[in-house]
Formats: structure tokens, sequence, C-alpha cells
């Protein structure tokens, strides 16, 4: 399933990708893997890091660079632009149906082994790789920069990967031979091309549970929890209904809450803002159906992490984000980035009820400025902080609306 949890709900974003049954088999390719040329046994690449996703130059059929998300929740590659492939000559292009999360009806794709694809200094000939006939999920708008696809289980099968939120750095080397490790090591269970492991929360009415859970360092929030004894997974009674985003097959609704805690290894935290989707538009549409939910990249970021899929493990290091509280956005205010002439950024959705709707801002609002500061000078990843920064903080926003300049106040609030 490819599942986006749109921008304003930066904790919720998250890309995975579900595959009918028959697609899989169609391109069964488990022997193909990253390689170096020569005698090279590892390489290390800078990395952008956008709302706790990670963001990797790739080249494809000696193409590029494009922009793909590293995913450990998807298993072969995705292309969400179609347009990249235009002049590669493609030949053997069979079409399929991705059933994804949301409301709607199944998505077009096309399917191929004909792609190259080159990581740094690894390349990966064949690589199994769905096309989307459409770019239904705008992640260029939603992250601010060109984002061309996702890219997981291939690289992370070839290699011991490590992620290192601290520096942006991403380092990776031959299985074989292998060092020492540093970091707690966390037992993994592949399961469909996915890695999952076993978490403890302690959630209000429900005590302690035992979670099962995919690791998906693609999925921008903490944790989502979708399944509890075959069963929707009831959400706190202080939570609140919300619009989650958008799956490939449409909205996600559901509700955000707040866990008492939960404990991965020996690391605790505390307060952990968490997603209850709707089930029938998340859990019942998921190929693995005991797992409880699913682990993300804003609860991941916070150690710098060593995947080691040959060892059915990865290691944690705690980082300077180890501590830092789990926010919710506080202006109802859903917003993404235009990058076709020059950087602008406009609402697109306004929760009801919320500070945004209250100070009488509007769907289609240019953001001209924030706090006096033009929008040229930020980023959308800088724009979603300060909208999630502090309770009861006040934002002064400069708007163009139908091309008149109008101004707004709106005070934080947080909801949970």
């Amino acid at each position: 399933m490819i599942l986006l949890w749109r921008i304003n709900k930066l904790h919720l974003i998250g890309l995975g990708l579900l595959l009918a049954l028959c697609f899989l088999a169609i391109i069964n390719a488990s022997g193909q893997q990253f390689e170096f040329k020569g005698k090279r046994t590892k390489n290390r690449i800078s990395f952008n890091l956008l709302n706790n996703l990670v963001i990797v130059p790739i080249y494809i059929n000696d193409t590029g660079p494009f922009n793909f998300i590293l995913d450990s929740g998807v298993s072969p590659l995705i292309i969400t632009d179609p347009k990249i492939i235009a002049g590669m000559n493609l030949k053997n292009l069979r079409p399929t149906k991705i059933n994804g999360l949301g409301k709607g009806p199944e998505i077009d794709a096309l399917i191929t082994t004909e792609l190259s694809v080159r990581v740094g200094k690894a390349k990966i000939n064949n690589i199994p790789a769905a096309i989307l006939q459409e770019d239904v999920l705008g992640l260029s708008n939603y992250l601010g920069i060109k984002i061309d696809g996702l890219v997981g289980y291939y690289f992370f099968k070839s290699f011991i990967v490590n992620i290192n939120y601290s520096s942006k750095i991403l380092s990776f080397q031959l299985i074989s031979g292998k060092p020492k490790i540093k970091g707690e090591k966390i037992p993994l269970t592949l399961i469909n091309n996915k890695p999952y492991t076993t978490i403890e929360t302690t959630i209000s009415g429900l005590g302690t549970v035992q979670a099962n859970v995919i690791v998906d360092n693609g999925a921008g929030h903490a944790i989502s929890l979708e399944t509890y004894k075959d069963k929707p997974f009831p959400a706190p009674t202080q939570s609140f209904n919300a619009n989650l985003g958008n799956g490939l097959s449409g909205p996600i609704s559901g509700k955000i809450g707040r866990i008492g805690s939960l404990k991965i290894g020996n690391y605790t935290f505390k307060n952990v803002l968490s997603a209850f989707p709707v089930y029938e538009e998340a859990a019942a549409k998921a190929l693995f159906l005991n797992r409880n939910g699913n682990l993300g990249a804003e609860l991941l970021s916070r150690f710098n992490i060593t995947f080691d899929y040959q060892d059915s493990a990865m290691y944690l290091i705690k980082n300077r984000r180890f501590k830092l509280p789990f926010e919710h956005d506080m202006s109802g205010l859903e917003i993404y980035a235009d990058n076709t002439e020059k950087k602008r950024f406009f609402v697109v959705r306004i929760e009801p009820g919320s500070p945004g709707e209250q100070a009488g801002i509007k769907a289609d609002d240019e953001i001209l400025a924030l706090n006096f500061v033009n929008t040229s000078k930020m980023d959308l990843g800088e724009i979603t902080q300060l909208l999630r920064s502090q309770d009861g903080k006040t934002i002064f926003f400069t708007l163009n609306r139908n091309g008149e300049v109008t101004f707004k106040l709106i005070k934080l609030k947080r909801r949970i």
C-alpha cells in the first residue's frame, strides 16, 4: 500500500505499498540485489532529511539523479512520477491494479523488470518495479521538493545499512565480513519483504499491550495502531477525529490520541502520539493481518539505526532528537508547496473548529509570510515545525487571497 498522511499531519506521513499477490508472483525476482563493481565493499552518501523521511539520489537506466524516499516499508521499486521513464524505450510493461489504503477504487500501474538502479556506487539490474500511471500521491507538493518514487527492500537486503539521522549520512556495506555493529540489537522478522518487530505499549483502558508492528522508516508518524485481537484498535478516550491523509485509494479517516508509553528494546518513550485509522480503510486492506500497527520515522529518527536483514536485526543508538516531545499540528492547516515556477505555499484544507478556521483562513490562500518572514526564505519543513511549535504561540500570517493581500493572526492550540 502507498499511504500518504498529509503534510500538516507531519507525524502521520506514511509511505508503503500493498500490491496484489498476483503482482508479487509475476515479478518474483528474489535473487536480485545491489552490488559494487570491482573490489569495493562499502560506500556512503549524504541524504536529504525532510519531515523525518530519508531522500536519496538514485539513477535509473543511467538517467538522473532522481529523488527517492528510502523506505523499509516497500518491496519493489515504486516510481510515482511516470514521466521519468519517458524515452527509456521499455518493452515489457505489464498492466496491473494496486489496491491501496483509503475509500476509493484500485489504481492503474505498470510493472517491469527492465530497470537498472544505482545508489551511490551500488547498482542493481532488473529490479522489480511498479510505475504508477498517474502521480496520485503528489508527494512533491507535500514534501516541498520533487519526489520521484520509493526504494526499499532490494536495497536493504543487499547490505548492512546505517542511517545516521544526526549527520544525514547513509552508509552501506556488503554483508560478507561484516564488523561488529554498535547499538542495542532489536530482533526483526521479515514478512512479505518487510521488517516487523515487537514493541510494548501502555494504553488507557487496555493496560500493557505487546504489539507486532512493521518497522517503516518511510512513515512519518511515530506509531499507527490498527488492530487489536482481530478488531479495530480502540483509541484512548482522550482523542479526536481527524482526516489522517490520503492513500492510493482515497482519504483515510480515524482518530489521533496519545498512548501512555512505548518501549522498544530498553528504550521507553512517554506520551507518544498515535494514529488510529478507520479499520475498513487501513488494516482490512493489509496483506498481513496479524500485525497491530506501524512504527514510523517520527520515532525511529530519534535513533541512528543499522539494518541487518541477513541477521534479522536492527541496531539502535539514541541521538540528540531522542528527548524531543511528540507534538501534533496546532493550527489545523494543511499546507502544500507549489514548485512549478517558484517556491510558493498554499492552504489546501482546514480542520473544522481549528485555530486556522477561527482566524478566518480559507482554502486556496497563499501564505506570503509568517511572523513577517517571507516564506520564499523558508522550506515546508520549517513551516510545519513552526505550526506545531508551542501551545498558545501566536503566528502572524500574510496571505494572498484572490490577488489581494490580507492578514490573519492565529493562536496555536494543542488539541491532545
